[in-house]
């Protein structure tokens, strides 16, 4: 069972930091998943050897800091997260109980039993996310499934969302009522989208 607890961070609050150990391949992608969805996340990404792209990256965003040295202990001093990216397994495992110590939530790449937490693979329609995961089983799964929900979505959910967050703004009752209110509502809008092409014809 995946008992996975799923949540949203807000990570273009310059109150969270989060530091990237590794400047490679693995290291190129989690800093992009991660500005991919949060463009003004603060990132210090620590490694010997930085590639050439998380250069150009770091070149373009303010709060993104690169120190071209090794790790130390001391890197994780002021941080909130940590995603551990290097190739050297021995070194990720010791990172991440260094981590455990100072109670910082860590991601270690490729190795699901080290992480505190994973990254999701992500669909994206405009104000509209949907994280899946498979429990750290299959990477490559999360991303086929995120390639056919992006297709399966329809384009104008942002107008849908806009109209119901002017519904609820408009609702006056407590909580309960609301929420009755806005179930109702998108009870019908959810029947409609997934009607049969054939009888949204007939009409």
């Amino acid at each position: 069972m995946n008992h996975l607890f799923p949540i949203f961070l807000k990570l273009n609050n310059d109150d969270l930091h989060l530091l990237i150990v590794g400047g490679g391949y693995v290291g190129l992608e989690k800093i992009e998943a991660v500005l991919g969805n949060s463009p003004e996340a603060k990132i210090t990404l620590v490694a010997p050897e930085i590639r050439e792209e998380i250069r150009e990256i770091a070149a373009q965003k303010p709060h993104v800091s690169l120190i071209p040295r090794n790790f130390e202990d001391f890197d994780l001093d002021y941080k909130d997260l940590v995603i551990v990216a290097t190739n050297d397994r021995e070194e990720n495992k010791r990172i991440k109980r260094v981590a455990r110590a100072r109670h910082l939530l860590c991601n270690v790449a490729d190795t699901p039993d080290e992480c505190d937490f994973y990254l999701s693979s992500i669909v994206k329609k405009g104000n509209l996310k949907v994280a899946i995961s498979t429990n750290g089983m299959s990477p490559t799964l999360a991303k086929r499934l995120r390639e056919v929900l992006t297709e399966a979505l329809p384009d104008d959910l942002e107008t849908a969302m806009d109209q119901l967050k002017a519904v609820r703004d408009q609702l006056r009752g407590d909580f309960e009522y609301k929420v009755q209110e806005l179930n109702r509502i998108t009870e019908v809008l959810v029947k409609e989208a997934t009607k049969p092409q054939s009888d949204k014809a007939i009409e």
